[in-house]
């Protein structure tokens, strides 16, 4: 096979789907409007703004007056997070040692008491393990529904039925925020179902333009403003709205049943299998079974996980060695090192993550490039 142009790196994000692109283009153009304004070209864009409030309201279960635009899922989480805790410094927050860094370093910059809970191994929660960690003054919950980097998902329906039951005893309720971003395209987001008072989504990660995210507040939550200036988005995202991405982000949170989990879950299994059968010394991370359909996280021995990217991609396959937000780090993942992994190992791990338009033939293309590369590579560094 000629060399190819391949891109397994939906994790990071995802294409455009073309009709969102079709549909949103006119508000780059004639459809121009500030959706403040109350001519005409306003209130164009504010009908574009008020649809896309309801898709995503609709796909959530949710009030659309609950749900917030944001030009990003980092953004959002933040709002969500420094948002409950801005006025009760004294209070105590549960949430995990493998959460996105748009979660721990907003938590970091809150100065409360943060309990970073275990994920083992697998690369899973205990929900025993966040009721145990429970205070009288824990004011909030944030776990992310799917790992970025290593595909896991945490059990966020009995978590959230478990902070339920515990909100019964409490005068003052705690929390519970999710960043569903990687979550979104493959599993119900229902947020009555999952028990949860605050959802992060992104755009980009589900077939949408960059530059809009989401987060649901649900009704009656104390969340604060942490940004100050205007009144767009009831007062936590204050600034003129990203129509086109905003709108982009409604039509393809529309489409997200154009998804097809098993034929992504056959081609994921098919790449996982061939690795661990061919390639010696290789090892899957995180949850075999408790896993998005399209992630793939494998330590390879002996191959640093960089020069491996590397290699790869002069074959026209992109693939990733971690999160695309800490691509720029040489630390190894902390993801990683937190399911138990030795530095050399982490460094040596490689995410190849599959989506909508990944087909046989990219799989087939992949397996037939990376065992050899590995070898070649395993040899320069005699390991």
């Amino acid at each position: 096979m000629s060399k190819e142009k391949v891109y397994f790196d939906y994790a990071a994000t995802t294409p455009t789907e073309r009709d969102v692109i079709e549909k949103a283009t006119p508000f780059l153009g004639e459809r121009f409007g500030n959706p403040s304004s109350l001519h005409s070209f306003g209130q164009e864009s504010l009908f574009a703004l008020d649809k896309a409030r309801k898709s995503v309201a609709d796909f959530l279960g949710a009030m659309e007056r609950e749900i917030i635009f944001t030009p990003s899922a980092t953004q959002a989480n933040n709002i969500a997070i420094l948002g409950v805790l801005k006025e009760c410094k004294s209070s105590h927050v549960i949430t995990t040692s493998i959460e996105h860094k748009a979660v721990l370093e907003p938590l970091k910059k809150s100065g409360v008491n943060v309990t970073h809970l275990p994920a083992y191994k697998e690369g899973v929660v205990r929900v025993e393990d966040v009721r145990e960690s429970l205070k009288d003054n824990t004011q909030l919950v944030s776990i992310g529904y799917a790992n970025s980097e290593i595909g896991t998902i945490q059990p966020i329906q009995e978590i959230g039925e478990m902070i339920r039951e515990e909100n019964k005893k409490r005068r003052e309720k705690i929390i519970f925020h999710t960043d569903a971003v990687q979550a979104v395209n493959y599993f119900p987001c229902k947020v009555n179902d999952l028990g949860v008072d605050l959802l992060t989504l992104s755009g980009h990660k589900i077939y949408g333009p960059k530059g809009a995210g989401a987060l649901y507040i649900k009704e009656k939550n104390k969340v604060f403003p942490i940004f100050y200036g205007a009144t767009q988005e009831r007062g936590f995202c204050p600034g003129t709205e990203n129509i086109f991405a905003i709108a982009g982000l409604g039509f393809a949170i529309e489409m997200l049943s154009k998804n097809n989990s098993e034929k992504t879950r056959r081609l994921r299994d098919k790449i996982i299998d061939v690795l661990l059968e061919e390639v010696p010394g290789s090892k899957l991370n995180g949850s075999r079974e408790k896993r998005l359909p399209n992630n793939i996280n494998v330590t390879f021995k002996g191959v640093e996980g960089e020069s491996l990217m590397i290699a790869l991609d002069r074959e026209g396959i992109a693939v990733s060695t971690g999160s695309a937000c800490a691509s720029g780090s040489l630390a190894p993942s902390y993801v990683l090192l937190a399911l138990g992994l030795a530095h050399e190992e982490a460094h040596g791990s490689l995410r190849i993550s599959l989506g909508r338009f990944t087909t046989e033939k990219e799989v087939d293309y992949l397996l037939e490039k990376l065992p050899p590369i590995i070898n070649r590579l395993r040899k320069i560094s005699g390991k």
